[in-house]
């Protein structure tokens, strides 16, 4: 079954996502966009709705996450018209954007196994590795 739904949605998603990131990083001229990375696309089975997930620099704070969201949202109906007329489907997928939060979560992970002494810092040298 090379033709299964979930292989349709999963290569649908990967070409939404393209799309979205070069219209994200070279179209869209809304100051509050700038720096935003989209990093993953889930859509429905139907293909219907679709939901767009994008990272920030890390240093961004809560207000600037509010306010890319906001830009992005506010350029949804450009974006889904982009998006329907590179990619052919019988209906353009609805747009929704969330922040990815799994950088900031991974990070975190790797502080923690830090702490516990499971990994060592990047800073320390190995034990079995002479010092300079």
């Amino acid at each position: 079954m090379a033709n299964s739904p979930s292989h349709r949605t999963h290569r649908v998603a990967g070409l939404i996502r393209e799309v979205m990131a070069e219209l994200i990083s070279f179209h869209i001229k809304d100051p509050r966009v700038v720096g935003v990375t989209v990093t993953e696309v889930e859509i429905t089975g139907d293909l219907r709705e679709a939901t767009v997930f994008v990272a920030l620099a890390p240093s961004e704070d809560l207000n600037a996450q509010k306010a890319a969201l906001v830009g992005l949202r506010s350029a949804s109906g450009f974006l889904r018209r982009e998006v329907g007329s590179r990619i052919r489907l019988r209906t353009t997928p609805t747009l929704a954007f969330e922040i990815d939060r799994s950088g900031a979560y991974g990070a975190r992970i790797d502080e923690v196994l830090r702490e516990l002494g499971f990994v060592e810092k990047p800073d320390e040298p190995a034990e079995d590795e002479p010092e300079s």
